[in-house]
């Protein structure tokens, strides 16, 4: 899953016109882009986007956060809907993921598969590393600086450059470890300024190369973009081809050798990785 649209919750109209677009998951967002008096009727909004015929999108639902008074309702509306995942605001730890899962039990009903915003909080980024053994029902981890910043006190996320200021980029890189440890997808954060999509690439291409597999996105504009850089480039899926059946025609060898360069192990797992990015069995 690369692009992670959010669609505001009571917006049926922005609802409609984005099952029409590429993006592989619709975030319908029961949180922060909802007003508090709307709250009710974003509920009833998304509930009817569930219910409705679905296309290729996976519908995805951001409840509130686990403590607030919009908690309950918010699950009962993506659990009756049947949502493909929750989205869940404000996650301190893997004790977070548990007590969804316990409230969807409490229920009796599955937890669908989770994405754990992580950062949004101080406590949170201590909790990093406790994501571990949730998976199947954990299905990524992923980041946020607007709410951090208010927390925190931040001026501002950005330095001059555009580049991440330190405690923003420790976040980052502290979710990318953490999801790779717990053996979920790492998703990248937002790029907020959405006329700059120069910009949004080049951050595309960076999450890409430290080893993000997907960017969440808040314009239908941004989606092209972040399915573009985040699936394999030909040359990378020819080359991890060639690496995995290189090792399947010799299964008991740890090193092969192609085109004079000694391949081994790591790069067969990267090559797999490649591939399942790619939608190609490895």
């Amino acid at each position: 899953m690369r692009s992670w649209l959010f669609v505001p919750g009571n917006r049926p109209d922005r609802m409609v016109k984005a099952r029409g677009l590429s993006a592989d998951v619709l975030i319908l967002d029961l949180e922060d882009s909802v007003a508090a008096p709307e709250k009710a009727a974003a509920r009833a909004c998304v509930l009817e986007a569930l219910c409705a015929p679905r296309g290729p999108n996976r519908l995805w639902v951001r409840v509130n956060p686990l403590h607030s008074s919009d908690f309950d309702a918010d699950l009962d509306t993506a659990l009756k809907g049947g949502a493909d995942g929750i989205v869940l605001p404000k996650a301190e730890s893997g004790e977070s993921v548990r007590a969804l899962g316990a409230a969807c039990a409490a229920r009796g009903r599955t937890c669908p598969p989770v994405l754990a915003i992580a950062t949004e909080t101080a406590r949170a980024i201590f909790g990093l590393g406790s994501y571990a053994g949730l998976s199947p029902d954990l299905a990524g981890l992923t980041w946020g600086a607007e709410d951090l910043s208010a927390v925190l006190g931040s001026a501002r996320s950005r330095g001059g450059d555009g580049a991440l200021t330190g405690p923003y980029a420790l976040a980052r890189n502290l979710t990318l470890f953490g999801a790779v440890a717990a053996e979920v997808q790492p998703i990248d954060t937002v790029w907020t300024d959405i006329r700059d999509l120069a910009g949004l690439e080049q951050e595309c291409l960076a999450a890409v190369r430290d080893g993000f597999t997907g960017k969440m996105a808040i314009h239908p504009a941004q989606v092209p973009i972040i399915n573009r850089c985040f699936r394999p480039s030909d040359e990378e899926i020819a080359v991890a081809r060639r690496i995995v059946e290189a090792f399947a025609a010799d299964p008991a060898a740890g090193v092969v050798a192609i085109d004079g360069e000694m391949i081994d192990m790591p790069h067969l797992k990267r090559s797999r990785l490649i591939l399942q990015r790619a939608g190609e069995q490895a």
